[in-house]
């Protein structure tokens, strides 16, 4: 049965340490030319939205996005050994991503807030990003709100691998933001509380099924084989 799984990157996969606050903070320093007055806001918010929102609060007016996502990619690349040094991938994370890499007819690929260059580079850092095929998969440049980037995701699948549009499509996440992105879209969605979220804020939020992380990976699997044909 075919399977389109879609894995959220940061506190489903990985857990960055702080580095992608230290990676918005820099982009925006570098293109204002001073520090941000307090973090970037993320919790599952793209790039496009949390570097936009970090001008605004500044008071300053908004760069072209091409020069965000430039500035973005140089900070990201320049912070993957600091990442690989404090960060970690998460428990189950290998096991669980080459278990889906291995089912016939199923493609794995990650459906993230951040650009795609810095997506490589936190998933590169712990050995990830050979498990996915990252040619299909939605970034934060792709869309402003989560949920239109299933649809982009979808049309990469089609295009590259002759998918049909209505393939069954699964996320993998750890926000409510990852849990509406899936509602809205027809997807079936697999909640993991590895990040801020409770497993009662993602139950709340819409998830069915939700999981304390990703170690059980036989029960991962069967979670997200439930969701192929539908």
């Amino acid at each position: 049965m075919e399977l389109f799984v879609l894995w959220d990157i940061d506190h489903t996969l990985i857990e960055n340490a702080g580095v992608s606050k230290e990676i918005y903070a820099a982009a925006f320093r570098g293109l204002s030319g001073r520090e941000p007055t307090e973090p970037a806001r993320t919790e599952g918010r793209t790039d496009r939205l949390i570097m936009r929102d970090m001008f605004v609060r500044e008071g300053l007016p908004v760069p072209d996005w091409h020069l965000i996502e430039a500035a973005l990619a140089q900070a990201g690349e320049a912070r993957l050994e600091e990442l690989r040094r404090r960060g970690t991938a998460l428990p189950g994370v290998h096991d669980a991503l080459k278990a889906a890499s291995a089912q016939t007819g199923w493609v794995s690929s990650v459906l993230t807030g951040n650009i795609a260059a810095n997506a490589r580079v936190k998933l590169a850092a712990f050995g990830l990003d050979s498990l996915l095929d990252l040619t299909v998969g939605a970034y934060g440049a792709d869309a402003e709100l989560r949920p239109h980037l299933v649809a982009v995701a979808r049309e990469r699948a089609q295009r590259l691998h002759g998918f049909p549009a209505d393939i069954p499509t699964v996320l993998v996440g750890d926000t409510p933001r990852d849990v509406e992105a899936a509602l809205t879209t027809g997807s079936g969605v697999l909640a993991v509380a590895s990040g801020i979220h409770t497993q009662e804020e993602l139950t709340a939020a819409g998830a069915v099924e939700v999981l304390p992380d990703l170690s059980d990976t036989k029960r991962v699997l069967g979670i997200l084989e439930s969701f192929a044909g539908h």
